[in-house]
């Protein structure tokens, strides 16, 4: 009976010192957008795949922990994290110093840089004063909502949409003149098909870290250092392994991890 009451008090010290034993992880939720291709979206069977769920699924090897998806629109990401929906986001989720007072990340596992778009000759030349007046669509709550509201909110009108595949279509239908996004889900989601041929990037990559962060990473709660840790390793080791290069290479024809 001593022995017992020693232990329960030695494990009260230490939960209550923040020295609790870690958590093993053999089993990880994830939390994922499903629109956001070629990241991430859902095929017509119903099943989750792009480049974020698979890179999702290689880290869960890695760690040699299960892993189960959970489809989560991207408005409620965070806040269902921190409701402990599941333990992580792999939604290419940029690093940002104004996420970072929310959430903890990982290291990046991918960097590329934002564009904009709009129809073949509609705009000569890209400037503030060329685009002025014009409608221009975005994800709200993104990396890229964030930029065009500091940047070119005096200038614009900013049409917002919960995924991308909404403003894609209000593209297409003229109701907005331009879109902003990441430079590889327009080229990839939209510019590459039919309904995207008559459009084209203008302006500058833009990649400036005040807005842009420093990559994607896996966000966890800040809580959970450990896990943080966990999938810094399993980043490291696909990368070394020549995992990340085979999933990288089945979408991209270039280095999507970046310098």
């Amino acid at each position: 009976m001593k022995k017992l009451v020693a232990v329960f008090a030695v494990c009260m010290f230490l939960a209550a010192s923040g020295l609790a034993m870690a958590k093993e992880w053999k089993k990880v939720r994830i939390g994922v957008e499903g629109a956001y291709p070629p990241f991430s979206y859902v095929k017509p069977d119903g099943e989750l795949a792009g480049f974020d769920i698979d890179i999702a699924k290689a880290l869960g090897v890695a760690m040699g922990a299960e892993v189960t998806l959970v489809a989560q629109d991207w408005d409620g990401i965070i806040p269902a994290l921190l409701a402990k929906k599941y333990d992580a986001i792999i939604a290419s989720m940029s690093i940002t110093e104004e996420r970072k007072k929310k959430v903890a990340f990982s290291n990046k596992y991918y960097n590329t840089p934002a564009k904009f778009i709009c129809k073949k000759g509609s705009i000569a030349t890209f400037s503030k004063e060329a685009i002025k007046g014009k409608t221009v669509g975005v994800q709200r709550a993104t990396i890229h909502d964030k930029y065009l509201t500091d940047v070119y909110g005096k200038d614009v009108e900013i049409k917002r949409y919960g995924s991308q595949d909404e403003a894609y279509l209000d593209l297409v239908a003229g109701r907005v003149d331009m879109l902003m996004a990441d430079s590889i889900a327009l080229s990839d989601g939209f510019l590459k098909k039919e309904e995207g041929k008559d459009y084209t990037f203008i302006g500058p990559d833009l990649s400036d870290p005040k807005w842009f962060g420093a990559g994607a990473g896996v966000a966890i709660r800040k809580g959970d250092q450990d896990l943080a840790e966990l999938f810094n390793k399993a980043i490291d080791t696909i990368r070394a392994n020549g995992t990340y290069k085979a999933i990288q290479d089945s979408y991209f024809d270039f280095n999507v991890y970046g310098d």
